[in-house]
Order: C-alpha cells, then sequence, then structure tokens
C-alpha cells in the first residue's frame, strides 16, 4: 500500500497539482467564511463545501466544469433547507435522507455532472446531520455555502486552472441499458437499500451519529459498477478508518482542538485525500477519517469513545453496502469486466489506427485523445478486476490470469504510448508495412471482442524503425491475451 501511493507515476504531476490547488481553494474559502463574521459551524460548512466542489467536479471540459460548479449550490441549498427543516421531524428526514441517497445515484446516469450534483445533494444532507444544523442556521450556511464555491471556483478557474493547457480529460461513459438493465438504476436501488439497512442499524449503535453509517454505505458505492468492486471497495474503507483512528488516538486527540495545530494537520490532510484518491482508497479513508478527528477536535467533542462509534458505524455501513449488491438486483463482475476489456481493446485499434493515419501524413489525425481515454479505460478495467486480484481473493488461478491480462493491457498502453510518440515527430516517416500491420491488429482486436480465433504472432526479426517496432509490440500482446481471457479447458477469467 505505501509502494502504491508513493512510486505511482503522476505525469506532469498532475495529482500534486490538484491535491496543492485544494488546500489553496478550501484554505480561501475559510478565509473568507471568517471575514465575513460566520461562526465555527458556517467556516466548517464553507470548507467542505469547497472541498466538494474541487474534488467532485469531473467533467471532460473547464467550461463544462464551470457550469458543473455554479449548479452545486442549486441542489445543495434545496437539500440544506430540507434537511434542516426535518431535523426535529425523524421519519420524514429519515425517509428524505435515503431519497437523496437514491437519487444521488440515479444521477450517475447523465455523465460526471450528474455524479457532481449527486454526491453534492448527499454531501449537504449529510453535513447538516454532521453540525446539527437547524433553520435558525440557514442564512449563515446559506452564506458560508455560496461563499466557499465561489472562492473554490475562483482558485480552480482563475488563479490555477492548469487544465485550461492540458487536452479535454477522456471520461468513459457508464454502461448503458434501459429500465433495471442499466447500471446506475440497480445501483440506485441499492444503494437505497443498503443505507436504510445502516440507517436502521446505526441507530442502534448510536442516536447521533447514525448518519456515519449511511454516509459509509454512500460512499462505498461512489465510483464502482460491479458487485465485487463494491465489496473490495467496502473493505479498503473500514481498513482505512481503522488505520485513520489509530492515528488519530496519537495526533487529534492530543491536539484537542489547537487552532494553529489542528489547521495545519487539516491542511495536510486535505492534501492527502486529493493526492491519493487516484491510486489507494485505503489512504484516502485514512486521511478522510484524519480530517473527520480534527474537525470534531475543533468541535469539542472528540473523545476516544466517539472514535469507537465511528469505527462501528463504518463496519455497518460497509454491511449494509455489502447485503445490497449481493441481495439486491447484483450486478455481477464478470459482465463489468467484460464490457470494459472490450472497449480498450477497441480503443488499442483506433489508437494505432489514428497515429498510422498520423504518419502517412492525414490531415486532422491525432492520436492524443485516443490514448488518454484508452488511458481512462484501462483505469476503469483496474478497478474493475481489482476483486480478483485483491490478496484475499482464495481464487489463486483467476489471480494468476487477471493479472496476466493487466500486464498485457498495459504493455499495449506502452506500445501505443511509443507510437503516438514516434508520430509526433513532424520528421518520422511512413512505412508501407505500417497498414498491414495496423490490419493485422483490428483482425486480433476483432476476435478477442467477438469470439473468433486470434491470429498467432509470428517470430518476425526486430523491426528497426521504431513505429512498426511499437505496432508489433501491441500484435504480441494482443495475441498473448487470448490464453488467459478465454479458455475452452479453464473457467472464465470472472465469475458470474
Amino acid at each position: 500500500m505505501l509502494k502504491r501511493v508513493f512510486t505511482a507515476p503522476d505525469p506532469g504531476r498532475t495529482r500534486l497539482r490538484f491535491a496543492a490547488r485544494a488546500v489553496l481553494g478550501i484554505a480561501l474559502a475559510v478565509l473568507v467564511c471568517g471575514l465575513a463574521g460566520h461562526s465555527l459551524v458556517g467556516a466548517v460548512t464553507g470548507g467542505l463545501a469547497a472541498l466538494l466542489a474541487l474534488f467532485t467536479v469531473t467533467d471532460a471540459t473547464v467550461r463544462g466544469q464551470a457550469v458543473t460548479t455554479a449548479l452545486l449550490p442549486a441542489v445543495g441549498l434545496p437539500v440544506l433547507t430540507a434537511a434542516a427543516f426535518l431535523h426535529d421531524h425523524p421519519v420524514a428526514r429519515d425517509l428524505t435522507f435515503l431519497a437523496v441517497v437514491g437519487a444521488g445515484v440515479y444521477a450517475r446516469r447523465w455523465g460526471p455532472r450528474g455524479h457532481s450534483l449527486g454526491v453534492f445533494a448527499f454531501m449537504t444532507f449529510f453535513v447538516a446531520q454532521f453540525l446539527h444544523a437547524t433553520t435558525g442556521l440557514l442564512p449563515e450556511l446559506y452564506a458560508a455555502v455560496l461563499l466557499s464555491v465561489a472562492a473554490a471556483a475562483a482558485v480552480r478557474f482563475g488563479l490555477w486552472c492548469y487544465e485550461r493547457r492540458l487536452p479535454p480529460a477522456a471520461v468513459p461513459a457508464p454502461p448503458g441499458g434501459t429500465g433495471l438493465a442499466r447500471v446506475t438504476t440497480r445501483q440506485a436501488v441499492q444503494a437505497t437499500a443498503g443505507a436504510a439497512f445502516a440507517l436502521v442499524a446505526g441507530h442502534l449503535v448510536s442516536g447521533d451519529r447514525w448518519y456515519w453509517a449511511v454516509g459509509a454505505t454512500w460512499w462505498v458505492f461512489v465510483n464502482t459498477t460491479s458487485r465485487g468492486e463494491t465489496l473490495v471497495r467496502g473493505f479498503r474503507r473500514v481498513l482505512g478508518t481503522v488505520i485513520g483512528i489509530g492515528l488519530g488516538l496519537l495526533i487529534a486527540v492530543p491536539v484537542d482542538g489547537a487552532a494553529v495545530p489542528t489547521a495545519v494537520l487539516a491542511a495536510v490532510s486535505v492534501f492527502g485525500i486529493f493526492y491519493t484518491a487516484a491510486v489507494s482508497y485505503t489512504w484516502m479513508m485514512l486521511c478522510v477519517t484524519l480530517l473527520a478527528e480534527l474537525l470534531y477536535g475543533l468541535l469539542g467533542v472528540l473523545t476516544p469513545g466517539l472514535l469507537a462509534v465511528r469505527l462501528a458505524e463504518t463496519g455497518v455501513g460497509a454491511l449494509g453496502a455489502a447485503l445490497a449488491v449481493v441481495l439486491v438486483l447484483p450486478v455481477t463482475t464478470h459482465a463489468v469486466t467484460d464490457a470494459w476489456i472490450q472497449r480498450a481493446l477497441r480503443c488499442v485499434h483506433a489508437c494505432t489506427a489514428e497515429a498510422a493515419a498520423r504518419l502517412a501524413g492525414t490531415e486532422g489525425a491525432d492520436p492524443a485523445p485516443r490514448v488518454a481515454e484508452l488511458e481512462q479505460l484501462l483505469a476503469r478495467v483496474r478497478l474493475s478486476v481489482a476483486p480478483l486480484v485483491h490478496p484475499l481473493n482464495p481464487a489463486y488461478g483467476r489471480k494468476r490470469r487477471a493479472r496476466r491480462v493487466l500486464e498485457l493491457l498495459d504493455d499495449c498502453a506502452r506500445e501505443i504510448r511509443g507510437l503516438v510518440a514516434v508520430a509526433a515527430d513532424p520528421e518520422a516517416s511512413h512505412d508501407a508495412r505500417l497498414a498491414a500491420a495496423c490490419w493485422r491488429v483490428e483482425a486480433a482486436v476483432e476476435a478477442l471482442t467477438g469470439g473468433g480465433a486470434v491470429p498467432a504472432h509470428p517470430d518476425r526479426p526486430l523491426a528497426t524503425e521504431p513505429a512498426l517496432a511499437h505496432l508489433h509490440g501491441v500484435e504480441r500482446a494482443l495475441a498473448e491475451l487470448a490464453a488467459p481471457l478465454r479458455s475452452p479447458s479453464r473457467p472464465p477469467l470472472v465469475g458470474a
């Protein structure tokens, strides 16, 4: 786990800039709230609103990100109002919370914007429980949310908009379907059922902190698609919480809400959340847990007993998510993994064809967006295959084959990045053999995605032309993929 975080590649230092900008944006939001005369509750609300605005908005273009950021208060403020008015009506409050959970997950069918707005709506209701918001606090909380989202936007789109110098991010569309065949619809039902279990069981654990269990269920479902992904994420959430609580006993409890050390440690925690999110959910949860402990220290309620309650509520929430994905409209790992691998393979062919066209001098041919899309698709494949390569998975054969699939797909990506680098050289020349190699790549992809026989990769002399050498590398990886992906003498790579 340590190696994964500290040795993970960070091309262009994107994760580093993402995390540093978050610290700056959230600090500015809290400062603005303080200058506006807001109380500690208002400042905490503003800081969390800024964190969500900087973390959850992932549209492909800067313009799209700005639009989504502007829409956050339009979704969050009505939810905040409902939470405050229902504060003293537990039954109506709980039913409304479950409705927000279901709607927030269902909104993912509209892509990154729907996902961002759904998360913001849920977290607004959650924060209202966290701070025991009542109608008397609404004017201050409204102002805190509006000021903080504006401060975060000023940093993100004005002061430090590094995305303007980057190509538009490739955001793979979610799996399609209609009705209950649509994954987002099934997940909305699952999340609501899991949250209902967590809500009831969470009340039994603690009448004051029950919402922690609902929050744990919600975040287990975020960025997952299949049953296996959700179970692995639940395990990692509990593990990160356990480590974070242990760290909190050593750091947050002794600090006991002291302003300066709490501010410094909160900034470190925020940096850790943003820097580790893309590579380790366990580490991210460790940082989230430490940040929550520091906030409770500021509010004057942090005790070892409270940390024990948080651990218990997190376990209840993870159990609720696990029961939901196993018992309620399960989405199998097999179906999801197969879909993502097929999309990645088709993108491999598209990358090679675009690069070859660029080398041939075709006007407008640009493989760079395709490569960015491939990287995103491979990230989804890794997430989907994670249950199979998890250390606790006892199916050694499938684990070995899944790792082999990931290795070969990474080989394809590495060779394609090399091919694209060659194609970007204006001095590079087109070799007539490239067209034949691209045709063989297309044939291999069609065979792997359509069930046909994959042509064997013949032993060839090492190509001296860089572009052809990279294409031969792609061919070799695709030919070797046939064995781990499907074999009549072995069970499928992933089981139903």
